[in-house]
């Protein structure tokens, strides 16, 4: 009989372990069920935001793209700025040298003209002085004959008022 309530405890209490195994092995299933469902809620939350960054990239790369061609394009605009630039400023160069060469061929011809007449002033002049030197000379010639024609005069008029 012992050995038969013995049987019976044994059998009951692994009957209450069996039970008590089970709950727990139903509430670790459950718990793991749950883990699992909001493990693939948050894959599937993390894979919406993997999958809205993954735009918002492309987008942005798009964007960066898009101004990247428009930055080429005006640097090719300024690259046929510049070269228009250059070209004008190479016709200006070479207008201003053409100039400068007109303005020092007629420089050059000033300086024969200023030549030229400055001889011919020193030619004038020199002919003005030899006027200027032949009328001194009949100056004097003329005040010479005048000083005699005074004396000539005075020595008459002394003479006149000697006589009287």
């Amino acid at each position: 009989m012992f050995e038969r309530a013995k049987g019976i405890v044994k059998k009951v209490t692994l009957e209450v372990i069996y039970e008590v195994v089970e709950e727990r092995s139903k509430e670790i299933k459950q718990e793991i069920k749950e883990l699992k469902e909001r493990q693939e809620q948050d894959f599937r939350y993390l894979n919406q935001r993997i999958d809205m960054l993954d735009r918002k990239i492309d987008e942005q790369i798009g964007q960066l793209r898009q101004e990247m061609g428009q930055l080429r394009q005006e640097m090719g605009q300024l690259r046929q700025d510049i070269s228009r630039l250059d070209q004008k400023i190479d016709e200006q160069v070479g207008q201003l040298r053409q100039e400068m060469s007109q303005l020092r061929q007629e420089m050059g011809q000033l300086r024969q003209e200023i030549t030229r007449l400055d001889r011919e002033i020193d030619e004038q002049v020199g002919q003005l002085r030899n006027e200027m030197n032949q009328l001194r000379q009949e100056l004097r010639q003329d005040i010479t004959q005048m000083n005699h024609r005074m004396d000539t005069v005075i020595q008459m008029l002394s003479e006149i008022m000697r006589g009287r």
